[in-house]
């Protein structure tokens, strides 16, 4: 948890009005400069002179992992004088944490590693609708058509491979193919793992229920083997105890970069079905956010070229705001063959949950 104390900045605190302007602030970069140039005297002031607001207070139910992102929320407490308070936890898991704990939830912000997660808070009524101003600096495919959600950072759908047990031209490009006894025992996934079942959701949204249930059960038959989450999956092919795994494709880079060597690759499967979709992680404002110029302010911050090129950089995502790069080596995502998906559609999350319990995936 962040909990340290780094100033007060009235300026970033009017009330009524402050929402708007934050955000326009942050967006436009000089919020965060703001607060940590502005000398000790103005500081301890309002805008127009009285006493400074009690310290703004953040709590963020975050279903990325710390690993992940805990730099970047540290960045922005430090930077904005905000007091970030975060709880890491499983994305389902922090989605029926705040399902739970309803009305006396004290999270302002979930952050979530999938759309479906978003989804199904979103279908439950629990966010609030985002400005335009947020809203529009990404792609409306990477937004709710709602409003009340928005897309950080992308992640496609790959198959990660052994390089010294197959080629490129071995790997198949669709989901099915991987049902052939030739894979038998030698394919990972990570069903516990929230974008694993945000996978599963758009294969119920593409090709139907029953459709879902077949693959499922065929994986299982063929003795697919199950791991924790994605970066076993990414260790264990590296390794050679499987040939292939269901990842999402920034994983693998967090190797490469302690190892060059590592002898596993990415694949980004052709065939357009939902073992290549984009999903998103993104973040949404709760119906219980206490100040919620605050909460819209650190939603804006997540799209600025600040936090942007730290996921293009730092965790190898795909940023979303247009005009940040992409980190090099990445496949474009115009060069990603997606299927036709409106995320907004991901949000069955108990549906697919029920759906592996009852094909045993899930214990």
């Amino acid at each position: 948890m962040i909990a340290k104390r780094l100033g007060k900045n009235a300026r970033c605190r009017a009330p009524q009005r402050r929402a708007k302007q934050l955000i326009l602030i942050v967006l436009a970069g000089l919020l965060l400069a703001a607060c940590v140039a502005m000398p000790p005297s103005t500081a301890s002031e309002g805008v127009e002179g009285a006493p400074a607001s009690d310290e703004v207070e953040l709590t963020i139910y975050s279903g990325r992992n710390e690993n992940l992102v805990g730099s970047l929320l540290k960045r922005y407490q430090a930077m904005s004088g905000v007091t970030v308070n975060v709880r890491y936890g499983g994305t389902a898991e922090l989605v029926a944490t705040i399902m739970e704990e309803g009305q006396n939830s004290p999270a302002d912000v979930f952050f979530g590693q999938d759309a479906g997660a978003l989804g199904a808070l979103a279908l439950a009524g629990r966010f609030t609708e985002l400005p335009p101003e947020i809203l529009e600096r990404v792609d409306s495919r990477f937004h709710s058509g709602a409003g009340n959600w928005v897309g950080a950072s992308g992640r496609a759908r790959v198959f990660v491979y052994n390089t010294e047990m197959l080629s490129e031209e071995d790997v198949p490009n669709d989901i099915w193919a991987l049902t052939d006894p030739k894979w038998k025992g030698k394919v990972g996934w990570a069903p516990t793992n929230g974008s694993f079942q945000a996978f599963v959701t758009a294969l119920r949204e593409l090709e139907g229920e029953e459709r879902a249930r077949e693959w499922l059960e065929a994986m299982i038959a063929n003795d697919v083997r199950v791991y924790a989450k994605n970066t076993p999956i990414v260790e264990a092919t590296g390794r050679g105890e499987i040939e292939l795994g269901l990842v999402n494709h920034y994983y693998l880079y967090r190797f490469l970069a302690e190892a060059p060597n590592f002898m596993a690759r990415n694949h980004h499967p052709s065939a357009g079905d939902a073992g290549s979709i984009i999903n998103v992680a993104g973040v949404g404002i709760l119906d219980t956010a206490k100040d919620r110029a605050a909460a819209e302010a650190f939603v804006a911050f997540l799209l600025s070229d600040e936090a942007q090129n730290y996921f293009a950089e730092e965790t190898n995502e795909y940023p979303l705001v247009a005009g940040v790069p992409t980190a090099a080596g990445l496949l474009p995502l115009a060069e990603v063959n997606t299927p036709e998906l409106d995320l907004s559609d991901l949000e069955d999350l108990q549906g697919t949950l029920e759906l592996l319990q009852e094909v045993n995936a899930l214990e």
